[in-house]
């Protein structure tokens, strides 16, 4: 398998007030492609930090980080911009959908980014939501505005899907949805990564990364990690 991923000794600091805060603490990090890995901590651990880092959001104070075998850490605001339109999809636990768009609209967009995007009507297809296309966000559940997210996500056609809390405004039947269409995209050879600080993720996952005060404390591969459906959400 190959490594999407692979970080060295990254540290990311932030200065305020004078004082120098330290979100990420020399962490050293490989993920392979197609892989679930979940990213656990609880609030204030660099999670969402790490998350930025790797999707060429910010840039690490120290160290690199090589997407696909490609050093990423000294790239230009332009070169991080093509490399999150090429490499990347992003999806956060709140929608960023517009909403004077429809659902078709909204999803089209990522065709102006990327030029390998897929069809947008297959994309809301695949999560289930042909019959939506033309409404707009404010007439679609919670969680029908988080799969417009995961389709737009998974029309750039990036190698990579970046999830922040992806479920963390949903119930947790409509949680269990959202995971399992997060979890078919790494049978479609996609690294989906997911931070959060739900512990029951784990047991779905491929791969665990424990982050603690901008460490990691822990990397477990897990060897037969449970069916969505096994866990009791």
């Amino acid at each position: 398998m190959s490594i999407a991923l692979s970080l060295r000794n990254v540290s990311k600091s932030y200065s305020t007030g004078g004082h120098t805060f330290k979100a990420l603490d020399g962490v050293d990090l490989d993920i392979e492609a197609g892989k679930l890995v979940v990213i656990l901590g609880p609030s204030g651990a660099g999670k969402s930090t790490l998350l930025n880092l790797i999707g060429g959001m910010d840039t690490p104070s120290e160290g690199t980080i090589k997407a696909e075998g490609t050093d990423i850490s000294g790239y230009s605001e332009n070169e991080l911009a093509d490399y999150r339109a090429a490499n990347v999809g992003f999806i956060f636990q709140f929608y960023n959908i517009l909403p004077t768009l429809t659902v078709l609209e909204n999803v089209s967009l990522v065709a102006d980014l990327t030029k390998d995007a897929l069809d947008a009507a297959s994309a809301l297809k695949a999560v289930g939501l042909e019959e939506h296309m033309n409404k707009f966000p404010n007439q679609l559940s919670g969680g029908e505005q988080q799969r417009v997210s995961i389709a737009r996500a998974i029309a750039k056609n990036p190698s990579m899907l970046l999830c922040d809390e992806p479920t963390g405004a949903l119930d947790s039947a409509t949680g269990v949805t959202i995971l399992k269409l997060l979890k078919e995209q790494t049978e479609r050879g996609k690294t989906v990564i997911i931070v959060t600080h739900n512990s029951l993720f784990a047991d779905v996952a491929d791969v665990v990364v424990r982050l603690k005060n901008g460490k990691i404390r822990s990397v477990s591969e897990v060897e037969n990690p449970k069916s969505i459906d096994e866990v009791e959400w």
